[in-house]
């Protein structure tokens, strides 16, 4: 059996159509469409609650080719000699290994993460990847507003250097990504077994879809074009005018990733991959679009927007297509999960997370309690169930508490009146998932008495 596993970073679950079911995020931006993902996943099987533990980028694909919890252990960090990775342990079963990327977050010295991959190929310019070091011949002020700082304007000249030359569609990153990946599978379609790592950095910012996807902001918009948002509290640096072409960009740097994933969908059916290979589609992480406030990844921002993740599977020959599981998973688990599928699951003992092969068989019906998530060296971490989540917050914050059912967008903080929900899921992990012990605390806890002694 072969595998591919899909990575897309920065996907929130909520712009992939057949998650929205047409219905839109933000008022008055178009729900956004995803036809080729939304086609894939009916011949898939469809998770409702797959997690990441430990945030972001890099701790997420260390658990994800490892099969180990990153979060009480490791911060954004290089992998060790010491870490099995599913390439490593592949190539001994006589796997070609491929791995195709434009995560630039790979390429860094010492990353390891290319180890025992057969192949590897890097996609430069991405974000602030320094592929160029001159100056972008684009006009930076077109692309800020006068709230960036020297800092933020360094940081998008970057970018737009290295975009500078970038004409046709398939000049974009996505477009790379795919056509590479796409010549890779067609000269490797006669080796024994092949495993290909695809991992596209888009959507992630900065958000510059071309021209035929910016379909999503507002015509009448007269703007700067501000394709790189700033983490600090929108009321402070945007209008919301700003905020809304800012939300239209995302969808449609989703709709262009969709674009290209229907070329690479469509020749590993040609190829015959998808009649002997396991197929996984993922994304490391959502991203916040100032849902909360805010745009960008940060620790004080674990919403759903950020955690909640799509996820598919497909079978060989589409076995179990259109199956829809709601279990509570972890990213650690998926490795497992893949190996055993494979026949592998002798390689998986050692591993934290534990194959929900059971689950998509339907021999059970749960997987875990609960999921928890956060960032490794913050204070801040959430733990959710199917009903509520609960995010501990760092001492002078009260912790918050939602339910998820009544309140999917997460408005209404009900620490104070259903403390026991967090004292009950708060229960379910040992201070070692923590920085420190943290006691459930409402409003009172956190100022009325926060000048006193209370322990």
């Amino acid at each position: 059996m072969n595998l591919i596993f899909i990575m897309i970073d920065s996907l929130r679950q909520d712009h992939v159509s057949i998650y929205n079911k047409g219905n839109p995020v933000f008022d008055g931006i178009p729900a956004c469409k995803t036809p080729n993902l939304d086609k894939f996943a009916k011949e898939s099987v469809i998770f409702e609650n797959v997690y990441p533990c430990g945030l972001p980028t890099i701790p997420v694909r260390c658990e994800l080719m490892t099969g180990e919890f990153s979060l009480p252990y490791r911060p954004w960090e290089p992998l060790t000699h010491l870490d099995k990775t599913i390439a490593e342990i592949l190539r001994a079963y006589e796997y070609t290994c491929g791995f195709i990327t434009d995560t630039y977050h790979y390429r860094a010295p010492n990353m390891n993460f290319h180890r025992y991959f057969n192949c590897y190929r890097w996609i430069r310019g991405q974000e602030y990847d320094p592929f160029f070091s001159s100056k972008s011949k684009r006009d930076i002020n077109q692309y800020v507003n006068d709230n960036y700082n020297e800092q933020w304007k360094k940081r998008i000249n970057q970018f737009l250097a290295n975009t500078d030359n970038f004409k046709k569609e398939e000049d974009w990153f996505s477009a790379q990504v795919v056509k590479e990946s796409i010549e890779w599978l067609k000269l490797n379609r006669k080796q024994k077994n092949v495993f290909l790592w695809i991992d596209s950095f888009d959507p992630h910012e900065p958000w510059d879809p071309p021209k035929k996807f910016d379909k999503y902001t507002k015509k009448n918009y007269k703007g700067k074009r501000l394709i790189m948002p700033l983490g600090d509290d929108v009321s402070n640096w945007a209008t919301k005018e700003e905020i809304d072409y800012i939300r239209g960009l995302y969808a449609g740097e989703v709709e262009s990733v969709d674009y290209w994933m229907g070329f690479l969908f469509k020749t590993l059916e040609e190829e015959g991959y998808y009649d002997d290979s396991l197929i996984v589609v993922t994304a490391d992480h959502g991203h916040p679009l100032a849902d909360h406030g805010k745009f960008l990844k940060g620790d004080k921002r674990l919403y759903s927007e950020l955690l909640h993740v799509p996820f598919f599977i497909r079978f060989p020959k589409g076995k179990y297509g259109g199956k829809k599981i709601d279990a509570i998973i972890q990213f650690p688990d998926v490795l497992p999960t893949i190996l055993d599928v494979m026949g592998l699951s002798n390689e998986t003992i050692a591993m934290h997370g534990k194959s929900f092969l059971p689950t998509i068989k339907g021999i059970k019906k749960e997987h875990r309690k609960c999921a928890i998530i956060g960032y490794y060296n913050s204070q801040h971490r959430c733990i959710r169930d199917k009903e509520w989540s609960y995010i501990e917050r760092e001492e002078g914050m009260p912790d918050e508490l939602y339910n998820l059912k009544n309140d999917p967008k997460e408005k209404n903080n009900l620490i104070d009146k259903n403390k026991k929900e967090a004292i009950r899921l708060a229960s379910l992990f040992g201070n070692y998932f923590r920085q420190k012990p943290h006691k459930p605390k409402g409003t009172q806890e956190t100022f009325e008495m926060a000048t006193g002694e209370v322990d």
